[in-house]
């Protein structure tokens, strides 16, 4: 073994150290992500994909995803058992389960913890989402297991605003009060595992909830690691410290993987869409011949073939592939270096211009930007690149300290959610209601608005299209290429279902899951 690898190894086994097992248990499932560090245990504080995942094994919402699956068609019953809603859509009303515990001994779910999830869910002041609950008119618990909620206006799927996904994360009223800024670091929730510990820059601890209502889990206990080296999570994977492990999403590592023995890798979606955002507030990128001339200096082509066919796939679109709403009818950037030269001349910019973008470290996203940057090299754009860990990254771009930014996201799937949080001027970044609007746009706002109180399907989706038309025309972003999810796992881990997608963006570890030890 090289000096390298015996130093991956000693850091990875520190964090091992650190990272203690949460009780004495038979079976305990060790899984790695790419992240340095968790951003907030609060699911609705936090988005980031590090979080997400450990949020699924331990909340719930009042409808679920049925494991692998994302597709909002097959939303099931969760924390309630039951629902209807009103011949116009404009109310709601759930009937809860009865007898589903919290964590920690914080009692029965009651409407009134619903309530009180809904209403912050839907409070900027604390809120990463907050705008996708604009139009919740009010949340009213009927009575101890019967919540209604009344909006505004109708809104596309209410269902995946109450699913287990961000704001839809049932907490515990008691416990948020009781442990007021405390509860990011002891979240209380009911799913199939419940929070032990948390190490910084470590590793979060859980354990089975032996109350669970769907059964107690096959596994005992979990140690999610902050392992955000690639080099040091595949070494420990194959010296079989690792059972799950976040992967590369390029293909040529997925072959490789898939030739060691006792090894399976998870190719599912969903696929997070790549998307260049140019800031308009940032010159000369005020000027949409320079963002037409951007758009014509990339290739998407090359871009797949760089990351790999297998685990790519090409997008046109503001709105990712496959979500309800999207299409690809909208104004098309061939890939043109001459033609991205001549538009840089009519602006001004004969012999180019300089940019300054800020990248996380991950692999992920700062090779395809290495990409970008040499792509726009030959059309006489200099980016230089500030790269920056995964935590400062995001805290930058939402800070608006980038010219240009490559993101990459997977939502509910539904044009609404990635049309408002990445495209309408209340999610303007460095705003009181920012979300990810990082190139201050706003052209398409009227559309946005109207298709969420469009009741005719037909009409609604030629808003969404009217809409993710006006988006390219203006040339705010750049969609590029959408990356699928990658995981590798043991053979002795078996997820008990057929994982084609999940919202999580991780394979998800519930009560049917078991490993052989």
């Amino acid at each position: 073994m090289t000096s390298a690898r015996l130093g991956t190894a000693a850091l990875l086994g520190a964090a091992m150290l650190l990272a203690s097992p949460v009780a004495p248990a038979e079976t305990v499932l060790t899984v790695a992500s790419g992240s340095q560090d968790a951003g907030q245990l609060d699911p609705h504080v936090s988005t980031k994909s590090q979080d997400k995942i450990v949020f699924a094994m331990m909340f719930n919402g009042l409808v679920r995803f049925p494991p692998g699956s994302m597709n909002p068609g097959e939303l099931e019953p969760d924390l309630a058992e039951s629902w209807t809603s009103s011949p116009d859509g404009l109310v709601w009303t759930f009937k809860l389960r009865e007898g589903v515990q919290f964590h920690g001994g914080y009692g029965e779910v009651t409407a009134e913890d619903v309530v009180f999830s809904l209403t912050r869910a839907g409070n900027p002041e604390v809120s990463a989402v907050s705008s996708d609950y604009d139009s919740f008119e009010s949340v009213e618990a009927l009575d101890s297991d019967t919540v209604r909620i009344t909006l505004s206006k109708p809104v596309p799927s209410l269902l995946g605003l109450v699913a287990n996904y961000h704001g839809g994360n049932v907490v515990s009223k008691q416990a948020v009060e009781e442990m007021g800024e405390g509860f990011r670091l002891n979240p209380i929730g009911t799913g199939p595992f419940a929070f032990v510990g948390y190490e910084s820059g470590q590793s979060v601890q859980l354990a089975a909830n032996d109350a669970y209502f769907r059964g107690r889990p096959a596994i005992d206990a979990v140690n999610f690691l902050y392992v955000p080296s690639n080099a040091a999570r595949e070494l420990a994977f194959l010296n079989g410290e690792l059972d799950l492990a976040l992967g590369v999403r390029q293909e040529r590592w997925v072959n490789r993987m898939r030739n060691e023995p006792g090894v399976i890798v998870d190719v599912f979606g969903p696929g997070e869409l790549r998307t260049l955002h140019m800031n308009r507030m940032v010159e000369p990128l005020n000027d949409i011949r320079v963002r037409r001339a951007i758009a014509h200096a990339l290739s998407r082509e090359e871009l797949v073939a760089f990351v790999g066919a297998s685990v790519t796939q090409p997008s046109l679109s503001p709105v990712p592939n496959g979500y309800l709403g999207h299409t690809a009818e909208v104004p098309l950037y061939p890939h043109d270096i001459d033609g991205a030269k001549a538009l840089l001349a009519e602006a001004g910019y004969p012999d180019g211009f300089g940019l300054r973008a800020i990248i996380t470290q991950r692999t992920s996203l700062l090779d395809p930007m290495q990409v970008v940057q040499e792509q726009l090299r030959r059309v006489g754009i200099a980016v230089e690149l500030d790269v920056v860990e995964h935590s400062t990254f995001h805290a930058q771009i939402r800070d608006d300290l980038s010219a240009l930014v490559l993101y990459g996201a997977a939502r509910f799937p539904v044009a609404d959610t990635y049309l408002t949080q990445f495209y309408h001027s209340r999610s303007i970044v460095n705003t009181p209601t920012a979300v990810t609007n990082f190139s201050h746009c706003s052209v398409a706002d009227a559309e946005i608005d109207a298709a969420r109180s469009e009741p005719d399907p037909e009409q609604q989706a030629a808003l969404w299209a009217t809409a993710q038309a006006k988006l390219m025309t203006e040339v705010c972003a750049v969609p590029l290429f959408e990356q699928l999810q990658v995981w590798a796992r043991r053979e002795a881990l078996d997820y008990g279902f057929d994982l084609k997608a999940a919202i999580s963006v991780s394979p998800l570890i519930t009560e049917q899951a078991t490993l052989t030890q």
